[in-house]
């Protein structure tokens, strides 16, 4: 099934960055802020409008719009704030950054970001990564993970998938399947080399394909094997591209609804999903997420949210 992405949030026409700029200067001038006029502005455009916003901004009032919304701003608000201001694939790679900094690693920050991205932009990231942080994303991420999990995601990171216009080959998946049967249920242990070959380097078309063939051969789900074969982060990131290849709206419908499940809200899994899938197949996710969880993604951000956060999320899920 070919995967049909829907977004929420999409260029504004006609569109004016130095109205615009005009706008949000007048928003944060003077005594208080309006914080609703902010929200109006940025929400409804899209990011390739907001970068010409900032520079236009930058030019008309001598002064850093990013700056000035940090200043007026606060909290989670002005989280979503900036992550909607910063271009995708930096955004991307400051979040790759933060997961890896400090004590402990947040694997699955890592797994959400690097599993679910094509070669192409997994290229974009590996290239700005390095020249924003002077450090090769793949060198850091070694020294952050171990075993197979790190061999899994160095492999992605290295770009060893193919490209999507690479044609999808059928008997070579018969062939890729039968050797994943062979590497899992048909020995004792597990092979995981064999798996994190196959699943780093076959293009996504071209494991939907394997997948198919996999139930075929073994009676069984390729989760199904996975879950049997595999424990915690490789488990996690098998998983992933599984729930990517088949549906990237499910798999991130799944993530939000873990983010807001249970005790506390995972804020920035919120807010990294809402903001970098608005201009993708945020409106596919919202689809997804109803279907699975019998609930409007819209009514579970507002329960989980308040205040200027709450309106800035929802004005990019689209509002009611």
């Amino acid at each position: 099934m070919d995967y049909k992405p829907v977004p929420t949030v999409v260029g504004a026409t006609p569109f004016d960055a130095a109205a615009d700029a005009q706008t949000l200067r007048a928003a944060m001038k003077g005594l208080g802020t309006d914080e609703q006029e902010i929200i109006d502005v940025l929400a409804s455009r899209s990011n390739g409008q907001r970068q010409l916003i900032r520079s236009v901004y930058d030019t008309e009032f001598e002064r850093d719009l990013v700056d000035d919304l940090k200043s007026e701003l606060g909290g989670k608000f002005e989280d979503v704030i900036v992550a909607m201001m910063m271009p995708p694939v930096e955004y991307l790679c400051k979040q790759l950054h933060s997961a890896m900094a400090g004590m402990g690693t947040e694997e699955s920050t890592l797994v959400e970001i690097l599993c679910t991205k094509s070669n192409e932009e997994m290229h974009q990231i590996v290239e700005a990564y390095e020249d924003k942080y002077q450090r090769p994303l793949a060198e850091q991420m070694c020294s952050e993970t171990s075993g197979f999990f790190r061999r899994l995601l160095t492999l992605i990171v290295t770009g060893v998938r193919d490209g999507l216009n690479t044609p999808v080959d059928a008997a070579e998946a018969k062939e890729q399947a039968s050797q994943l049967y062979a590497a899992g249920e048909a020995k004792l242990g597990t092979d995981e080399e064999v798996f994190n070959r196959i699943m780093s380097h076959a293009s996504f078309p071209q494991l939907r394909l394997v997948f198919e063939e996999y139930k075929e051969l073994s009676g069984q789900t390729i989760e199904q094997a996975i879950k049997h074969e595999m424990a915690d982060e490789l488990h996690e990131a098998m998983m992933a591209i599984v729930e990517c290849v088949q549906s990237p709206a499910a798999f991130f419908a799944n993530r939000l609804y873990k983010a807001m499940n249970g005790a506390g809200t995972d804020d920035s899994t919120l807010i990294r999903i809402i903001v970098c899938r608005s201009e993708i197949d945020l409106e596919t996710i919202k689809q997804e997420f109803e279907r699975i969880y019998n609930r409007t993604l819209l009514s579970a951000v507002v329960a989980e949210t308040s205040g200027d956060y709450k309106r800035a999320l929802t004005a990019l899920l689209g509002g009611a």
